[in-house]
């Protein structure tokens, strides 16, 4: 079983952290897993919703993907030299994304040193500030590091994971499942369409 870490923080925003282990979790049966993994027992989201963490913050370490989640207080958690310390990512063994604001998160982390990134309106003077160039695409990767901007653009993390680790038909299966009724093609056609063109925009 492959397992991924979704980090969420206090604060965080429900569509970046949930739309992507949903989608994720519809192919626990192949074999990939995701947790909502948080740095304290219990966290509250932007708009109050209280949520219990599926797994803590060490299990960072062993999961085979690692995705950061975003909201409102990211600032507040890069500014937190112990907080950060408890995310020890090895790109070279693990597939790292973050969502929106989590770009910063890899920021601070270094591991955007040399790859731009995709981040949501609000947080690019941020990132930009932090010396990584910000792209206006909804998702970018390089290598085993992505960034995905704007919330609905979780579902394209969502996707890259599926992709990497099951492969395009694995992928297609659960968009077409969670699609809009009719618009099914269209739906798996433009997530795959965005992954792999956010895979092949720089090589």
């Amino acid at each position: 079983m492959q397992q991924v870490a979704v980090v969420t923080f206090d604060g965080f925003n429900e569509l970046d952290s949930f739309i992507a282990s949903a989608l994720i979790n519809r192919c626990r049966k192949a074999g990939l897993e995701a947790f909502i993994t948080t740095p304290t027992p219990v966290i509250t989201s932007m708009n109050g919703v209280e949520v219990t963490g599926q797994r803590p913050m060490e299990f960072v370490t062993e999961a085979d993907v690692v995705l950061i989640g975003s909201g409102v207080k990211t600032r507040d958690v890069v500014a937190d030299d112990h907080l950060i310390s408890r995310l020890p990512l090895d790109p070279a063994r693990q597939l790292i994304g973050a969502q929106c604001s989590g770009a910063l998160v890899l920021a601070k982390l270094g591991l955007l040193d040399s790859m731009p990134a995709c981040t949501d309106i609000k947080t690019r003077p941020f990132v930009e500030a932090a010396g990584v160039t910000v792209l206006d695409v909804p998702f970018h990767a390089e290598g085993n590091i992505a960034t995905a901007g704007g919330c609905l653009a979780s579902q394209y993390l969502g996707t890259w994971v599926i992709t990497r680790a099951l492969g395009d038909d694995a992928a297609r299966g659960v968009l077409d499942y969670v699609a809009p009724v009719g618009e099914n093609r269209e739906t798996v056609d433009r997530a795959l369409r965005a992954v792999h063109t956010g895979e092949a925009a720089l090589s």
